[in-house]
């Protein structure tokens, strides 16, 4: 029998950066919309639903014939918040899918479930693309993976590794912040303490790794990182869409 597979887009209203963000328009959509619409078009998703706190974006959803499900406003992080959706859902796979990229596709979606439809992979998996010039290596909002010869996270990390020096420029990869997590993995990652490296270098992913359970990178050329994190990204993707448009 087939796994079933739930997508998960938290989305929440406050925002320090962005206030509203998941309502705001984008091309005659609403950027929530576009997310929702991308990812239902992914043959492995059973199903998409978005997880929020607030009746504003519920309401949004519900009149572009989305699907939602309201969650506790306590949440520290959106994995917590996919977290208490996957409690209460009977998925045997719980994708975590960024509310802010707009151009999120099907592909990229099917790319990150693959390896936890092998029972022998880690419970976790997420996507890496590589990186081509120093200056994105250099900047420390792009988040760094290194993999072992299986393709397994080694580290995550802010900095640029592996370090590009002794004459061997190496291949570096930058992460891409898409998760895929066997539902009990998911709510065991939820409840586990944060640790030491986590908080050093701000990134969760890193608990898991600390705790000793492995996460499945795959490579692709398929992802268009466009994030809408303040009102000049928004503009950034008004520009990409027109220009996509203008075919």
């Amino acid at each position: 029998m087939p796994e079933s597979v739930l997508g998960v887009i938290p989305a929440r209203f406050a925002s320090r950066r962005f206030e509203g963000k998941p309502l705001a328009r984008l091309g005659g959509k609403l950027l929530v919309e576009h997310v929702y619409k991308r990812s239902s078009a992914c043959s492995l998703l059973e199903r998409v639903v978005v997880a929020t706190d607030d009746a504003r974006i519920r309401q949004a959803v519900e009149a572009f014939g989305g699907h939602v499900v309201m969650t506790s406003p306590d949440h520290l992080s959106g994995t917590d918040r996919v977290a208490e959706v996957a409690a209460s859902d009977g998925a045997a796979i719980v994708v975590n899918i960024q509310g802010d990229e707009p151009f999120v596709n099907a592909r990229v979606l099917e790319q990150v479930v693959r390896p936890l439809l092998d029972p022998a992979s880690p419970p976790m998996s997420t996507l890496c693309k590589r990186i081509e010039d120093q200056a994105t290596l250099a900047d420390p909002n792009v988040v760094k993976v290194v993999t072992d010869l299986r393709g397994r996270a080694l580290y995550f990390s802010r900095s640029p590794v592996p370090y590009p020096g002794r004459g061997r420029p190496g291949v570096a990869r930058e992460h891409i912040g898409i998760y895929a997590y066997r539902r009990e993995f998911l709510l065991e990652f939820s409840r586990l303490p944060p640790t030491e490296l986590e908080a050093v270098e701000g990134l969760e992913q890193l608990r898991a790794l600390e705790h000793g359970h492995g996460i499945a990178v795959v490579e692709t050329e398929d992802h268009i990182g466009v994030s809408v994190d303040t009102p000049d990204d928004l503009e950034h993707a008004r520009r990409i869409l027109a220009r996509a448009a203008e075919g």
